[in-house]
C-alpha cells in the first residue's frame, strides 16, 4: 500500500466510529511534515476524527480538543509528536503564531491539525491538506480531503 496521502477523497460516514477509523487510516499514511486544516460546524465530527488520527500515529491516552489550550502536544509512535490545534477561541493568527506554530510547520517529525482553521487563514503553510466536514443528517457527514 502506498504510503502517499490522497489528493482528493469523499466519504459518507455514518456514525462517529467511521470518521474515528478514516482519521486512523489518514494518521497510519503520515510520514511527518503534514498539516491539516480542519473546516464543519460545531459537532460536524472534527474532534472525533482527529481522534483517529492520533491513534494512527500511535498516540496513547485520551486526546481531546485543546479549545482552551489552544494547542495540545502528544508523543507519537509513527512520528516524533502530533500537534494538535483549536482555533476557535483565537482572535487572529497571530495569537497562533505567538505560540511558535511555525515550529510545528517546519518539523518533519510533526504532523499537526488544526480545527477551525479557517480563523488562521493568513499563516496557513503552503501544501496543507485541508479536510471539510458537512453534516449531511443527525447521522451522515460528508467528509472531503484535498
Amino acid at each position: 500500500m502506498s504510503r502517499s496521502l490522497a489528493c482528493c477523497n469523499k466519504i459518507i460516514s455514518v456514525n462517529e466510529e467511521e470518521t474515528f477509523a478514516w482519521g486512523e487510516s489518514l494518521g497510519k499514511k503520515c510520514q511527518g511534515g503534514e498539516v491539516f486544516l480542519l473546516f464543519g460546524d460545531l459537532g460536524a465530527g472534527k474532534t472525533k476524527l482527529l481522534q483517529g488520527l492520533a491513534k494512527g500515529l500511535g498516540v496513547k491516552g485520551i486526546v481531546n480538543s485543546p479549545t482552551f489550550n489552544i494547542l495540545k502536544i502528544y508523543p507519537a509512535k509513527v512520528v516524533k509528536e502530533f500537534c494538535h490545534v483549536d482555533a476557535y477561541r483565537l482572535n487572529s493568527a497571530d495569537d497562533l503564531e505567538s505560540l511558535g506554530i511555525q515550529e510545528f510547520f517546519d518539523s518533519k517529525e510533526t504532523v499537526t491539525a488544526i480545527e477551525w482553521a479557517e480563523k488562521v487563514k493568513k499563516i496557513w503553510p503552503q501544501g496543507a491538506k485541508q479536510i471539510r466536514i458537512k453534516v449531511l443528517s443527525e447521522k451522515y457527514r460528508e467528509i472531503i480531503s484535498s
